[in-house]
C-alpha cells in the first residue's frame, strides 16, 4: 500500500525487452533510497512494481504485458520524469489516502490554467474510471493523491499547489500527456457492498 505522497522524482533510464515483456531501469533521483531491499514495492507513476535489482542510483523492476498495456509505462519515453514512492510502513502518517498501486485506467491532461499561485489541472478519463470519481473525493494521478474539485461526463479537475508541481513529475507534464489513474478504494468497496445487497 501507498499514500499518494510522492517521496522523490526519478527518471525512466531504460526499458529492456526481456522474455516477451520488459524490465524497467529507474533512476531514483531524489527518492530516499537507503536500506532498499530486493522484493520491496515501489510505486512508479502510481504503478506498484517489485524491485528485482538495484545499485546506489537506480533499481530494476519487471513489467508484465498487462502492466505495459494498461498503464503509461509501456509508452513512457526513456528519460521521462517519474513519481516515486516506497511502500508505506505501519507507523507512517497517512498524508494522502490509501493507494494500492493498481492502476484503473489511463487518462490525459486536458488543460492547465493558472489560479493565483496554484494551478487548475483538468484531466480526461475513461467512463469506467469516471463512475467512481466524486467531487471532493480522492483520486490518484500518476501516483499523486489529489482532491477532486469538479467532475462531469468528460473528466475531472484538481488544484495543484506550487509545492506539488515543484516536487513531482507534474513539473515535466503538459496538455496531451497520458497519466495513470487509480480511483479511491472506498468507492469500489461501496459499489461491491451495494451490489451484494441488490443481489440479496
Amino acid at each position: 500500500m501507498f499514500t499518494g505522497i510522492i517521496e522523490g522524482v526519478g527518471r525512466l533510464a531504460a526499458r529492456e525487452s526481456l522474455g516477451g515483456d520488459a524490465r524497467l531501469i529507474i533512476e531514483v533521483g531524489s527518492l530516499p533510497f537507503e536500506q532498499v531491499a530486493l522484493g520491496e514495492s515501489i510505486a512508479v507513476n502510481g504503478t506498484c512494481l517489485t524491485v528485482v535489482g538495484f545499485d546506489a542510483a537506480s533499481f530494476q523492476a519487471d513489467a508484465s504485458n498487462e502492466t505495459l498495456a494498461l498503464t503509461t509505462l509501456g509508452q513512457l519515453p526513456v528519460g521521462a520524469a517519474v513519481n516515486l514512492e516506497r511502500a508505506m510502513r505501519p507507523t507512517d502518517r497517512l498524508g494522502g489516502h490509501l493507494v494500492s498501486g493498481h492502476v484503473d485506467g489511463v487518462g490525459a491532461v486536458a488543460a492547465i490554467a493558472q489560479d493565483a499561485r496554484a494551478q487548475r489541472w483538468r484531466f480526461t478519463a475513461p467512463d469506467a474510471v469516471l463512475r467512481y470519481v466524486a467531487k471532493k473525493g480522492s483520486i490518484c494521478v500518476d501516483g499523486v493523491s489529489l482532491t477532486v474539485n469538479e467532475v462531469d461526463a468528460d473528466g475531472f479537475e484538481v488544484a495543484l499547489v506550487p509545492h506539488t508541481v515543484a516536487h513531482t513529475a507534474f513539473a515535466d507534464t503538459g496538455p496531451g500527456d497520458a497519466v495513470n489513474l487509480e480511483v479511491d478504494l472506498v468507492a469500489r468497496y461501496v459499489e461491491r457492498l451495494l451490489q451484494g445487497r441488490a443481489e440479496g
